[in-house]
């Protein structure tokens, strides 16, 4: 009989320990799972509203977990104050310019505080720092957004049922080209004749190629034009020769405007001799009274030829000229 107690009194023992055992393993496994045991830093963020946030929450930043939620305390004008427990080992990646925001783990999960961007010019996070925070977009206001967009898309529906109503009636000018032939037709010309007209172009592009194409070839005369400098020099000579002559024209046709202006003005001699009717009849006598004064002086020449003391003189000069 003692034999038997003292058996199942090891036994007893047997699974007491076997459960201290288990017990210490699952503390140990769930303090390691919530680093219950690593040292860590009190990081507080102030938000509006943190839409169900727990106290025991995860901290997450970069999408690894480095702490959770110690504490939430409502503070004036309903602020609530979050104080994050952040480990040790994550301080030096958190930045002093960082972000904190209020997110969830999926689409339905669980609410967690994410802390996320952050410069490497700015200092790490100090014990007790206050984090910026950026407030999440509420259900509410999630809700009325998505109202306000059914009412647009209800209102773009109808708008659209309109305008297909008046395009299915032959309203507009949609409409009318619809259902208009001679509409159609007048568009099917207009883009056979752009169409033409882009052949067009697309030719004279290419011959525009072929031109400029010839123009670098060096045998030819226009390239030759543009790249011989002695060429260019000698048609620039001879601009300056034209510009010259032209400025000498133009010069001669201010002496000729003057002087035919002199003729006009009456008084003048050569407008006397051209406008005073006496003055030119003077002119005509005396020229008549010069011819037969000529006249009559090659009358007395004659004479004097066959005069007797004067002949031998002319006989002799005739002889000397033959």
């Amino acid at each position: 009989m003692s034999t038997s107690k003292n058996r199942r009194s090891v036994i007893v023992g047997i699974f007491i320990l076997i459960a201290i055992v288990i017990l210490i393993v699952a503390v140990f496994t769930l303090g390691g799972e919530r680093k219950t045991f690593s040292r860590k830093i009190p990081v507080k963020a102030m938000f509006n509203d943190v839409s169900g946030l727990k106290q025991g929450d995860n901290v997450w930043f970069s999408g690894v977990k480095v702490g959770t939620v110690k504490t939430l305390e409502l503070k004036p004008n309903s602020k609530v104050e979050l104080t994050l427990s952040i480990e040790e080992k994550s301080q030096p990646f958190i930045r002093q310019d960082a972000k904190a925001k209020i997110g969830s783990e999926g689409l339905i999960g669980n609410r967690i505080v994410v802390i996320y961007g952050g410069t490497s010019a700015a200092p790490e996070v100090k014990d007790g720092q206050f984090l910026q925070t950026e407030e999440l977009t509420s259900t509410d206001d999630m809700l009325a957004t998505l109202q306000e967009n059914n009412k647009n898309l209800v209102e773009i529906t109808r708008n659209f049922k309109i305008i297909s109503d008046r395009i299915a009636n032959g309203e507009g000018s949609i409409g009318r080209l619809l259902s208009d032939n001679t509409l159609a037709s007048n568009l099917e010309s207009t883009v056979a004749n752009f169409r033409s007209t882009s052949v067009k172009t697309q030719r004279m592009m290419s011959d525009l190629s072929v031109f400029v194409a010839q123009l670098n070839d060096s045998a030819n005369t226009i390239h030759q034009l543009l790249n011989d400098t002695i060429m260019v020099n000698t048609l620039r000579g001879t601009m300056v020769q034209l510009r010259e002559a032209s400025y000498t024209a133009s010069q001669f046709a201010n002496n000729l405007n003057k002087a035919s202006e002199q003729l006009n003005n009456s008084n003048g001699p050569a407008g006397v001799l051209l406008n005073d009717a006496d003055v030119a009849q003077q002119m005509r006598n005396t020229i008549h009274n010069l011819e037969t004064s000529s006249q009559k002086l090659d009358e007395d020449l004659e004479a004097l030829q066959h005069n007797f003391l004067l002949r031998g003189f002319f006989k002799k000069k005739e002889k000397n000229k033959q």
